[in-house]
This record gives structure tokens, C-alpha cells and sequence, in this order.
């Protein structure tokens, strides 16, 4: 609900304590510096503050969750896995964490972006509605109801919720996103910006399987379908502030300390760009997870079977990879992101 409650200028210990449960899944490039507290986050700490003022639930909103990468080196296929499902878990016990200081609690509402730049990072629209389709299905059946899914479909209802997804994509983009001339100037004078652009264009070179030109080729157009990334993901996050607003807003990209969006950690990856829908899950011999291209998870482990499709990979004690799926159960467990954190049972 829309805040009619200005924040203090000052804010409390409450609002504090509420980020301190954030600060050690912050994804950031960047090492935190020694003492890192609650205040190097002024714009978080705001918005939780006028949450606490008027005593409603702290909402924070998480663009991402679009889709599965379109290449099969990378994930297991084009619906949520292990790896989504051990995400969401997380999402929710972090809700649960703060409803335990603060007992008006906490929501997250995931904004899947998929349909916004589906065109753009070639994955078609039916794989996209059946993505997020089974993400609500797989909130409802574990019961996280402190977590809601939010997409284009949710986003643009009424007569606009009748047209093709062309036309609905074409419709936020000319009303939100930014020129793709200011996108470059951005791209030349900020840092940040300069990062997510080339994290990005790694991404698509990645995700694009059957590319029969050269690699060069290659890179130039994901280069120029980058900006386009970026484009409709401004966009969607002007979307998002419009319907959510009072929102603390999170990003599933590393963030710099103190900026407006607080980047979070899913799960442990080997860089601090990694999400669950461009890899697979590998459960490691300690009980432990870490995310991995489906090519690199499988030469360490053998598949697991959940629901009668691919789930993750469990580690052989040595390592090697081995042929045979296994069964899923209910005992797994997985690690909250952050070295030395303890294992939360799922």
C-alpha cells in the first residue's frame, strides 16, 4: 500500500536492525568496508522507516526471476529448478527474519522481467508465462506467503492486458525507457552503468547457442542488444516504482554501498553476477550449494530428479561426474548466501 507517512529525518534502531538483517547477503563487487553498518544505506533505511512509522509490513521489491537462459549449457531447462526453489526459500526466511523484530513483518514481491526484454534475449513468451506460472506454483505448494510474483501480465491489465506481448513491451519501453543515446553517454561516464553493460553483453554472448557467425560477430550484436537489456530494464523499474511505490527496492545485480537499489545475494556463486536461471544448482559432499553452468555441475556431480524433471546436481565424494538421476527428498538443505552463515533446513 501506498505510504501517506513522511519518514523522520532521523531513523530508528528498529529500522536499523531491520537492514542489518540484509547488510551480510548485500551483492556488491566491491568489499565491504571494515564496520559496515546500516547507516552507509541512508535511502534503504528511509523507506524502512516510513514502513515502521505507520506500522504496515516493510516491502521490498526484487526485479528478476525472468526466465531460464536459452542455453543448454548453462540450465537444466526453461522452468524453475533447484536453483529457484532454494531462492525462493531464502526470500521468504528473510521476511521471516524480520517479522521476528518486528512483527508487522515483511513481503517481497518478485518482479519477473521476463516478458520485458524476452525478444531481446531470444527465449519466447510461452516459456516465459510458463516460468513464471510454475515460480507462483512452487510459492503456493511450499507455502511462502510472504512472497507474491508481479509480471507484465499483472502489470498491464484492462485493455492494454488484451494486446500481443510485442505491443505490451513496445508500450512500456516508449513510455519509460530512457533514449539509447543518454544510455551510451551513461555507459562512458559511469562506472556502475559501464559494469552492468559489459556484465550484460557477457551474458547474452553466453546464452546465445547456435550463433553461426564469427565471435566477433557475435559480440557486436550483443553489445547493441545490451543497451536494449538495459533500456527496457529502466523501464520496467519505472514500472515498478509507479505501482509499488515506498517500496525498498532490490536488485539482483551488484550494487554499489549507499546506492538507490540494494543489491542481494540469492545464493553462493562463484562471481557476483550469477543467478539461479542462468545456471543449475549443485548440492556440494558437505550439504552445502553453489551455483554452476549445467556443463560445469555435471562434471562434479549426477543429476537429481524432482517431479519427474531435472532439479539440480548432487557432488560425488570425488568430484567426478557420473551418470544415473537420483531422487530428490525432503531433507535437503540449503546455505543462506555469505561465508561462515548457517545452513537453514528446507
Amino acid at each position: 500500500m501506498p505510504l501517506t507517512t513522511a519518514p523522520s529525518p532521523l531513523t530508528t534502531p528498529l529500522s536499523a536492525a531491520i537492514l542489518d538483517l540484509l547488510l551480510p547477503h548485500h551483492r556488491t563487487t566491491d568489499p565491504h568496508p571494515p564496520g559496515l553498518d546500516a547507516s552507509a544505506f541512508p535511502r534503504q533505511l528511509r523507506r524502512i522507516q516510513a514502513f515502521v512509522e505507520a506500522g504496515a509490513p516493510v516491502v521490498l521489491t526484487l526485479p528478476g526471476f525472468p526466465c531460464k537462459s536459452p542455453n543448454p549449457a548453462k540450465v537444466l531447462g526453461h522452468l524453475p529448478d533447484q536453483g529457484e526453489r532454494l531462492s525462493l526459500r531464502f526470500l521468504d526466511a528473510l521476511c521471516r527474519d524480520i517479522g521476528r523484530i518486528y512483527p508487522p513483518g515483511a513481503r517481497i514481491v518478485i518482479c519477473s522481467d521476463g516478458h520485458v526484454f524476452g525478444d531481446l534475449v531470444r527465449v519466447p513468451d510461452h516459456h516465459i508465462d510458463a516460468y513464471a506460472d510454475e515460480l507462483r506454483t512452487l510459492i503456493a505448494a511450499a507455502r511462502l506467503d510472504r512472497l507474491s510474483v508481479f509480471d507484465l501480465r499483472d502489470a498491464l491489465g484492462g485493455t492494454l492486458g488484451g494486446l500481443p506481448y510485442e505491443a505490451r513491451r513496445a508500450h512500456v519501453h516508449d513510455r519509460y525507457a530512457p533514449s539509447v543515446d543518454a544510455l551510451r553517454a551513461e555507459v562512458r561516464s559511469d562506472p556502475q552503468t559501464l559494469a552492468l553493460y559489459r556484465g550484460i553483453t557477457r551474458f547474452l554472448v553466453e546464452d546465445t547457442a547456435g550463433f553461426t557467425g564469427t565471435r566477433s560477430a557475435l559480440q557486436r550484436e550483443c553489445r547493441q542488444r545490451a543497451y536494449g537489456v538495459i533500456q527496457r530494464s529502466r523501464a520496467w523499474g519505472a514500472l515498478i516504482g509507479e505501482q509499488h511505490p515506498g517500496a525498498v527496492r532490490l536488485s539482483i545485480h551488484p550494487q554499489p554501498v549507499g546506492a538507490d537499489k540494494f543489491g542481494i545475494r540469492l545464493l553462493d556463486a562463484p562471481d557476483a553476477w550469477t543467478t539461479p536461471w542462468h545456471s543449475s544448482a549443485l548440492r556440494r559432499a558437505d550439504g552445502t550449494w553453489t551455483l554452476l553452468p549445467r556443463a560445469a555441475a555435471a562434471q562434479l556431480g549426477r543429476p537429481v530428479h524432482r517431479d519427474g524433471r531435472p532439479s539440480h546436481f548432487e557432488q560425488n565424494e570425488r568430484g567426478a561426474g557420473a551418470t544415473g538421476a537420483t531422487k530428490a527428498t525432503d531433507t535437503t538443505e540449503a546455505t543462506r548466501p555469505g561465508n561462515g552463515l548457517p545452513p537453514i533446513r528446507i
